[in-house]
């Protein structure tokens, strides 16, 4: 057969025999530090002489750190297949992505009935093998919410939950030698895993044959399965060249237990095997490397040059049918289906994604920073998405002055801990989770607004990648501007792509949760309001009222942060919000204020889903007309999620015209969230009413009525006038799209 063109990799095979119980893990760590590829071990958990295999590959996963290992294969009659695969993602997770999965179908059915488990003839080990894999691949299938069901003739499951989702896409490997087991192979598994001294003379080519021929007419490519070899560990390097070559084997297993031939076959037989199997591919011309599935292939989306993608961006790339896009795909509030995501490393990265959207202007294109998004645009339905989150660095520049740089991927709880050591921080939202980007060219209503203003008002300088592929630095003194549009509009004219910032000094706060009993809900509202207007700027905070819920009162939650830290200071400056209505619950603590941004926070990656549609404004004063029409959207179930947060204070001390974000002489940023546009239409217009401008990163509606709402009209004369400068042909357009205004004469 044809050399398949994979990269060639090395393991051992190890006796996983318990006397001396550590033996088996010496042999491990000893083939990583040889520098092996892959470690396995057999698995007939009816032998009382062996450990059993399962127990052992966790054991020796946390003490290596590199290499990959697999059972070889595992004995699947004496373990369920949904259990097995529920094992198998944990431990993958746990090693961070180093596990295989080598199955075989049984066989000494006399051992595996003594411990319990069934006897099957042939025909029936391979039926039940097939099943298992179905089971173990839709256990791993966590993104899809229905539970699994899977109705066999020897494996049933009805209704498991699946999850949890492996770290990588891990690879089956069967044990193979029969026609019905090769054919199994070629429709399902991503591996062949036969022994040499078990084949006779032509069965690797015949094996192949089979593989390659189901592969084909499951619509497969042959080249989507590996061939793995176990042979013994003193086999010349000639003979592994010519099953490279002409067998299609690039994954080359020791056998034995003994450390100086296992020694020899890492020092001396595979590198003599690369050098030769490389030059031979070179002369050749090989296409090496596994090919994408034709499964993958097929979810690709119309409209989008995958294969005129650059190189640079192209192992990077996540396509529809990659294992990890669909943990990708959604935001942290929504769904998501973009046909590509463009995943730069650095700021070259970030300049071959922009040029490479410059050709896709049929499509949607999204820019994200960490993926919060309520406003929707960091994903998208079929186009496509720059995903900034490797340009995550934050680097303390000066720690007297409180000058920080930060690359728009960085998240705003690592932003929070790296200046914790130094006694500084930088209002930026209210969750650990958003990114540096989003908000920073948006505004920034954080918890320290009304005494530090909002995120962008710290900001010194960005440097700012356009539309054309230049990089440019923009501050008050070099285009400014872009510097001013950047800083309220930014989603138009650039992707930033670092930022330097002016942090605080700020020591430890107090946070206030409180719950209130908000079922007179506009008396409610007003009276925060009053409280709110009232505070000392060292108070900064929000409320949020969810659905009414039928038989049950209202309860509203306060979420407060105090800069102060000494608990007389911080319970005198919250006495005024405990008389707004009755409380029913509360807790007040004195934390860093990265603790206060690391709450609820998680680095699983975002799981949104549906289409969840949200509404903006900032409110002078939460008068009783506003607080009225407040309550009856509540009060009519429009919404799932309405929340005010304070703004006011510092954030009204700059200049209105200073940046490009809207009124600063709002006290209040008022959002409601629903899951349809037509309901919450219904009532919204009664609450808008009362309200001016919007906070352009948690409202969802697009249009030109939008941008005249978002933004006053001399600011936004001014911005479609720049928009013609800085990005003429419109290629930034799905984020409050600010079309270029027209040349005159």
């Amino acid at each position: 057969m044809p050399d398949y063109g994979h990269p060639l990799r090395f393991g051992s095979f190890i006796t996983p025999v318990n006397a001396p119980p550590q033996q088996a893990v010496a042999l491990a760590r000893l083939s990583e530090e040889l520098g092996l590829d892959l470690v396995t071990f057999q698995d007939h958990p009816y032998q009382a002489a062996f450990h059993d295999t399962w127990t052992l590959l966790s054991w020796v996963a946390a003490r290596t750190e590199r290499i990959a290992f697999s059972g070889n294969v595992l004995n699947l009659p004496l373990r369920p297949p949904a259990v097995l695969a529920r094992a198998a993602a944990s431990l993958d997770l746990l090693s961070d992505g180093r596990l295989a999965l080598g199955l075989g179908a049984g066989g000494f059915w006399g051992p595996i009935a003594a411990m319990g488990g069934p006897e099957r003839t042939p025909g029936e080990a391979v039926t039940a093998l097939d099943e298992a894999i179905d089971i173990i691949h839709g256990i791993w299938d966590a993104g899809e919410r229905a539970p699994l069901r899977v109705h066999g003739e020897h494996y049933r499951v009805d209704g498991a939950k699946r999850g949890p989702r492996p770290a990588h896409d891990i690879p089956i490997w069967i044990g193979a030698y029969k026609p019905r087991m090769l054919a199994l192979t070629g429709r399902k598994a991503d591996g062949w895993l036969p022994s040499l001294p078990y084949l006779q003379a032509g069965d690797l080519a015949r094996g192949n044959e089979a593989i390659d021929r189901a592969a084909t007419e499951a619509g497969r490519d042959p080249r989507e399965i590996t061939r793995l070899l176990n042979l013994a560990p003193d086999a010349r390097p000639e003979e592994l060249v010519r099953l490279a070559l002409e067998d299609g084997v690039s994954v080359f297993i020791a056998m034995g237990d003994d450390p100086a031939a296992l020694q020899r076959f890492a020092e001396e037989v595979a590198p003599a095997v690369r050098e030769q199997v490389a030059a031979e591919r070179g002369a050749a011309g090989t296409e090496q490397g596994a090919p994408r599935s034709a499964a993958a292939l097929a979810k690709r989306m119309p409209g989008i040059d995958y294969e005129g993608l650059p190189e640079a961006l192209r192992a990077d790339a996540l396509e529809p049918g990659d294992f990890h896009y669909a943990s990708a795909a959604p935001n942290y509030l929504r769904g998501g289906a973009p046909g590509l995501i463009l995943r730069p490393r650095d700021v070259d990265g970030v300049r071959e994604a922009i040029a490479f959207a410059g050709r896709h202007r049929e499509v949607p294109l999204g820019i994200r920073s960490a993926g919060h998004g309520v406003s929707g645009r960091s994903t998208n339905h079929g186009g496509l998405v720059i995903d900034l989150a490797r340009l995550n660095a934050i680097e303390v520049l000066d720690p007297d002055g409180g000058v920080v740089r930060i690359g728009p991927g960085a998240h705003w709880v690592d932003v929070a801990r790296a200046l914790a050591p130094h006694g500084l921080a930088i209002t930026s939202g209210d969750y650990g989770g958003v990114g540096v980007g989003g908000i920073s060219t948006a505004g920034g209503i954080g918890w320290l607004a009304r005494e530090h203003g909002l995120t962008i008002d710290h900001l010194r300088s960005m440097d700012v990648v356009l539309a054309d592929g230049s990089l440019v630095h923009a501050s008050a003194a070099s285009e400014p501007d872009l510097f001013w549009a950047m800083r309220g509009a930014g989603g138009n004219f650039g992707v930033a792509v670092g930022f330097e910032f002016r942090a605080d000094r700020v020591g430890r706060v107090g946070f206030a949760q409180l719950a209130f009993d908000a079922s007179e809900t506009a008396e409610f509202i007003e009276r925060w309001g009053l409280a709110m207007e009232g505070a000392d700027r060292r108070v900064s905070g929000e409320f949020i009222l969810g659905g009414r819920r039928p038989g049950a009162p209202l309860v509203g939650q306060g979420l407060l942060v105090v800069d102060a830290d000494e608990p007389e200071t911080v319970v005198e400056l919250l006495q005024p919000f405990a008389e707004v209505a009755p409380l029913v619950d509360q807790s007040v603590t004195i934390a860093g204020y990265d603790q206060v941004m690391g709450l609820a926070y998680s680095e699983l990656p975002h799981r949104g889903y549906g289409e969840p549609v949200s509404r903006s404004g900032l409110a002078l004063h939460l008068t009783p007309e506003l607080a009225a029409d407040a309550a009856a959207l509540i009060e009519a179930g429009a919404t799932h999620f309405f929340q005010v947060r304070a703004v006011g204070g510092a954030v009204a001390d700059v200049p209105e015209d200073a940046t490009a974000y809207g009124p600063r002489a709002a006290n209040f940023s008022v959002v409601a969230m629903s899951g349809s546009d037509r309901r919450i239409d219904e009532h919204w217009p009664a609450v808008e009413r009362h309200l001016e401008g919007m906070y352009v990163s948690f409202d969802t509606r697009q249009g030109p009525g939008v941008l005249e709402r978002a933004f006053a009209a001399p600011t936004l004369e001014r911005l479609r006038a720049l928009k013609r400068r800085y990005d003429p042909t419109g290629l930034f357009r799905d984020n409050f799209f600010i079309a270029p205004e027209p040349a005159v004469g």
